[in-house]
């Protein structure tokens, strides 16, 4: 149970009260001849009785060990004061093996930075080469995804970030994962927005819609907030209905937001990247921001998603999303299910 510092100020002030009105003196004891203050023994007892007297480490850590896990420890607490409290850190010697032990749930690219000692001694390396390390919880979400890739999670190439939208099987089988087509160049290598993992290149770039591959993708798509490792199953794929009015997207900036309205599925968007048509325009609930782009749109229920298309362009009051439908004509494609 959390305490707060104004309960605990609370609580010393309530303490003063009633040890002002009960008073202070060692001698009295408890009216009620219960919760007393005990009697005093005549001194203490030898501490070799004590159950754990005596008790001894099986293993005892090398100097090597020590000095590695010193390093990695002050790693650990000049990352946590440079990036903040967002991944947990737990590191001792384990006294029955003598390995240093690591329990996290920060990405493996931020553990292999911390644990790297190839720089330094060769037994201190040594030491560290015995580092095991602990997942714990998810050690994954939205903007840090692993493999097999999702949609609706966060990426980037250069400067550039977009969302994914669902994943997808070609003529031939080949699974990719889809964002919008002005995203990133052709042949661009794409990261996961934490940049710790490769997403896929670039590859079969449209005016609407542009593929990644080259890695393992899957028919799920995040849900939740902008950090969430939450996620549910695509179960199929197909034409929005205008007038359904709780469309969702699911994007690396607002999270997944519902509530959509598809207003037309008819409708034309003009950009940079040219005029494209026919596309879904919908409005309503929390609209898409910058980053958003790619972002799947689908229907949902409590367990399952129905792809509808992907996020391509928004104004103020209107976002536009490129068809399920194309995308299936353009590539020969397959939804893939998760």
């Amino acid at each position: 149970m959390l305490v707060t510092r104004r309960a605990l100020a609370g609580a010393a002030v309530a303490a003063t009260v009633v040890l002002t009105v009960l008073g202070t003196g060692a001698a009295r004891a408890a009216p009620d001849g219960g919760k007393g203050a005990g009697r005093p023994l005549a001194a203490p007892l030898d501490n070799s009785l004590a159950p754990d007297f005596g008790a001894r480490a099986k293993v005892t850590a090398s100097p090597a060990a020590s000095a590695a896990l010193a390093t990695i420890q002050g790693r650990i607490a000049d990352y946590v004061a440079k990036n903040g409290t967002g991944y947990t850190f737990g590191s001792y010697l384990d006294s029955t093996t003598g390995r240093i032990v690591l329990e996290t749930d920060a990405p493996a690219g931020v553990v292999a930075a911390l644990t790297d000692l190839s720089g330094v001694s060769v037994t201190r390396a040594r030491a560290a080469s015995l580092v095991e390390v602990r997942p714990t919880g998810i050690a994954f979400h939205r903007r840090d995804d692993a493999a097999p890739f999702w949609g609706g999670a966060g990426v980037r190439s250069g400067s550039s970030i977009c969302t994914t939208g669902y994943a997808l099987e070609n003529a031939g089988g080949t699974r990719f994962l889809t964002t919008a087509g002005h995203c990133f160049p052709e042949g661009a290598t794409v990261l996961t927005e934490s940049l710790n993992n490769t997403v896929g290149v670039v590859s079969n770039r449209l005016s609407f819609v542009e593929l990644i591959g080259g890695q393992s993708y899957a028919g799920r798509v995040y849900t939740g907030g902008v950090a969430s490792s939450t996620s549910l199953p695509v179960v199929g794929a197909g034409g929005a209905v205008v007038g359904f009015a709780d469309y969702c997207h699911s994007g690396r900036t607002t999270g997944e937001q519902c509530g959509h309205t598809a207003n037309s599925t008819t409708a034309q968007i003009c950009t940079a990247s040219g005029c494209i048509a026919p596309v879904i325009a919908f409005s309503g609930g929390i609209m898409p921001a910058g980053g958003d782009a790619g972002s799947p749109f689908y229907a949902k229920n409590a367990t399952s998603i129905w792809i509808r298309g992907h996020l391509i362009a928004s104004t103020p009051t209107t976002s536009y999303a490129a068809r399920w439908q194309e995308v299936q004509a353009a590539y020969g494609a397959t939804i893939v299910l998760g």
